[in-house]
């Protein structure tokens, strides 16, 4: 079992910055590839960017590509997210996951666990 736990979230103003941080424990992840998800109420959850298990691969959502970064620490068991230039439509609920699996995953069937999610939110 792996459990995560998101952190970082908050209030911030279009253009800025922030970094989350999701915390594994129970397992390492050195052998999970791990996800950022987000959620919009009454929305699906969709796919905002992949790590695999080595770092030398990561994969973004087209909506984020250029803004966000997926990097991980194994050492510390830990994976972040940095969001730069950041829009108001950014805001959501964001999710940390981790698969087993080897090769880079969209979709949340193909996450084996979840953390709790941390908000986010970006004023116009």
């Amino acid at each position: 079992q792996v459990q995560l736990v998101e952190s970082g979230g908050g209030l911030v103003q279009a253009g800025g910055s922030l970094r989350l941080s999701c915390a594994a424990s129970g397992r390492t992840i050195s052998t999970y590839a791990m996800g950022w998800f987000r959620q919009d109420p009454g929305k699906e959850r969709e796919f905002v960017g992949s790590i695999l298990r080595s770092a030398l691969s990561t994969y973004y959502a087209d909506s984020v590509k250029g803004r966000f970064t997926i990097s991980r620490d194994n050492a510390k068991n830990t994976v972040y997210l940095q969001m730069n230039s950041l829009k108001p439509e950014d805001t959501a609920v964001y999710y940390c996951a981790a698969s087993r699996n080897l090769a880079a995953e969209f979709t949340t069937s193909r996450y084996d666990y979840w953390g709790q999610g941390t908000q986010v939110t970006v004023s116009s």
